[in-house]
């Protein structure tokens, strides 16, 4: 199939000029394609029935988008870890890495873009916004441009585009391109879903429309194209942990898909993607229902009122890393009444002091949930 090709410009180097998308011809999909097709569909199902088990499951998906946030910026070089997202939200700064910033910036990004497809559809608009949340007041955002498409010409790889490994296509056709993106978003037609997902983030990093975070972004569009379409209903499905695993593979697909035109290697690499997080979120979500079982009969074993402790322990689904001052923030304790309801809870092995040797300002974890995802 022909994505499009490439055009010598006046500059002296090869700019990609993208075909009109979808390509006029059939999407033909080979033996494996559809096995996997199956599969990813019955994984999907399988999640889809067991987060309805989950109690307060807008808890977890917290966690879930801290970790997609995380695993989509290492995928682009950031170096902190979930862990430093967490810290950073609860404005624990020392020794954090500066690139956190990345992540808070991803999560922000996430959150509002869900909750902007509930009464907004998908659509350029709608993208331009959520790259404006990402990249706005973000680490190196000086000349970004948030939320902008781009009016000069970005490169992948080299130093210049007359060295650049890939030249995604001139501004002037920035915009036909991202147009009929746009209306495939929209576009009913026969082809699965997850095909569809599969070719519209291959498609969108190939334009590169921003001069910056197009990976992330394009990362994002995938979420939100299949929560739009209610193949999620809730968001805690991701790819980017599979991506990462397979960075290389991952980059390398994509140049093949607009290079050579190769259609079925990426969507095959997309759908064993979706299959195999699938599998892993529906095991991640056994555990936590199995360890929150075991904490809630814990707590509710701790004598005098487990009331306060219950909320607490809620509430550690959400942030499972905290100080004394954030459960007064919780429960309305005073200092010696939130340390004494802190002290039970590490008791019962629920909570875990990560600092042993120091007194005032201990941060505890709720590290068996913390080990769920990392």
């Amino acid at each position: 199939m022909i994505v499009g090709s490439y055009l010598q410009q006046p500059q002296g180097y090869k700019a990609f000029i993208p075909a009109p998308f979808p390509p006029q011809e059939e999407f033909r999909s080979d033996s494996n394609t559809t096995k996997l097709l199956e599969k990813a569909n019955l994984q999907l199902g399988k999640l889809d029935g067991i987060t309805q088990t989950l109690p307060d499951l807008d808890f977890f998906i917290f966690m879930y988008v801290r970790k997609e946030a995380t695993l989509s910026s290492e995928i682009e070089g950031t170096r902190a870890t979930l862990i430093d997202s967490i810290k950073a939200e609860l404005e624990i700064t020392q020794d954090l890495p500066k690139d956190v910033d990345d992540i808070l910036h991803y999560i922000q990004a996430m959150n509002f873009g869900l909750k902007r497809i509930t009464n907004f559809p998908l659509s350029l608009r709608l993208i331009r916004e959520v790259h404006s949340v990402l990249m706005t007041k973000a680490r190196g955002s000086g000349f970004v441009y948030p939320g902008e498409f781009r009016t000069s010409q970005n490169w992948i790889g080299g130093t210049a585009p007359i060295n650049a490994r890939f030249v995604p296509p001139p501004p002037d056709v920035v915009q036909t391109a991202l147009h009929d993106l746009e209306l495939y978003l929209h576009n009913q037609d026969s082809l699965p879903t997850l095909i569809k997902t599969a070719l519209i983030h291959a498609q969108f990093e190939t334009i590169h429309p921003f001069v910056d975070g197009n990976g992330r972004t394009g990362r994002l569009l995938i979420t939100f194209y299949l929560c739009q379409q209610g193949i999620l209903e809730k968001p805690v499905l991701y790819l980017s942990e599979f991506f990462k695993r397979h960075r290389e593979l991952y980059f390398e697909l994509l140049e093949n898909y607009h290079n050579k035109g190769e259609f079925i290697p990426w969507v095959n690499f997309f759908l064993e993607g979706m299959a195999t997080v699938s599998t892993n979120a529906v095991i991640i979500s056994k555990k936590i229902n199995i360890l929150r079982r075991q904490d809630i009969q814990k707590v509710q074993n701790f004598g005098r009122s487990p009331k306060a402790a219950l909320s607490v322990l809620d509430k550690l689904y959400e942030l499972p890393i905290v100080t004394v001052k954030k459960v007064q923030d919780w429960t309305g304790f005073s200092r010696p009444s939130a340390t004494d309801l802190i002290d039970k809870l590490v008791k019962l092995d629920i909570l875990f002091q990560r600092d042993k040797d120091i007194t005032y300002g201990r941060i505890f974890e709720y590290k068996e949930y913390l080990k769920i995802f990392t």
